[in-house]
């Protein structure tokens, strides 16, 4: 990121130099804009790119449509991040693999009492998962799989055995977002991060459960009947989130919004 756009009561952007706007922003002064508030309860963010006009991929990957300081971002909330979690689909997708250790966070994962690198926890109702991807025969962190407790048994089993550890958060075959959250604060993680799919986002916009929305507004179009970033039920009254800070580097704007 290059420039810090002129927006009006901005909440956490102090802590960045002047001299920072006219220039690449180092990882270390993007952690500190995109810092996770202080405090103990959970909270969750996503982090999605989307097109000018609404498209969350291009070819069925949010590649095409993402740029290198979106990229830089992505580290960053990474880095900071307890948990990433991911659905199964966005996993085949997008060819997930295991987060990795970045020196560039190691010692401000360390005075958090973090791990060297986030865990990835996969949401799946079926559990139809190919466990001899990378992200499950070798991540530095083990991976988690978050699914319902009517999940098949025998799959439940598989996982297990892959190395995976198994958190049931719903009853029968569906995973809800609110206890997929306490499920994950009981094992002491707070700092959560979503990179999708929509899918996934549109249940914990549903839901209310998410706190922040970290949105890359590509300067791209691509019409087509590409997904938006969050899709599935609707919800009755739309919720209301507060612009927390904006980016600009050449006519990507990074924003980043928080819930009222």
């Amino acid at each position: 990121m290059r420039r810090l756009l002129p927006v009006t009561e901005l909440t956490d952007t102090a802590a960045l130099p002047e001299a920072a706007t006219d220039r690449e922003w180092t990882l270390d002064e993007l952690a500190e804009a995109y810092a996770y508030p202080a405090g103990e309860r959970p909270r969750l963010r996503a982090n999605m790119v989307s097109t000018l006009d609404g498209a969350a991929q291009h070819e069925g990957r949010s590649q095409g449509i993402s740029c290198a300081a979106d990229m830089r971002v992505f580290g960053t909330l990474r880095g900071l991040a307890d948990v990433v979690l991911v659905g199964a689909e966005t996993v085949r997708l997008e060819g997930y693999r295991p987060a990795r250790a970045r020196e560039a966070f190691a010692a401000r994962r360390a005075a958090a009492g973090q791990g060297p690198a986030p865990a990835i926890a996969v949401v799946s109702a079926s559990l139809d998962l190919d466990l001899s991807l990378p992200l499950f025969a070798s991540p530095l962190v083990p991976t988690l799989v978050i699914t319902g407790a009517g999940a098949p048994s025998d799959r439940v089993h598989a996982a297990r055995e892959a190395g995976a550890e198994v958190l049931f958060a719903g009853e029968g075959a569906v995973v809800e977002p609110a206890r997929a959250v306490a499920a994950l604060a009981a094992r002491g993680h707070t700092r959560l991060l979503t990179e999708g799919g929509p899918r996934l986002l549109g249940q914990f916009v549903a839901s209310g459960v998410l706190d922040e929305l970290c949105l890359t507004v590509s300067p791209m179009l691509t019409a087509g009947g590409a997904q938006r970033i969050a899709t599935g039920p609707g919800v009755r009254v739309p919720e209301r989130f507060s612009l927390i800070s904006l980016l600009e580097e050449a006519g990507f704007l990074f924003s980043r919004y928080g819930k009222i």
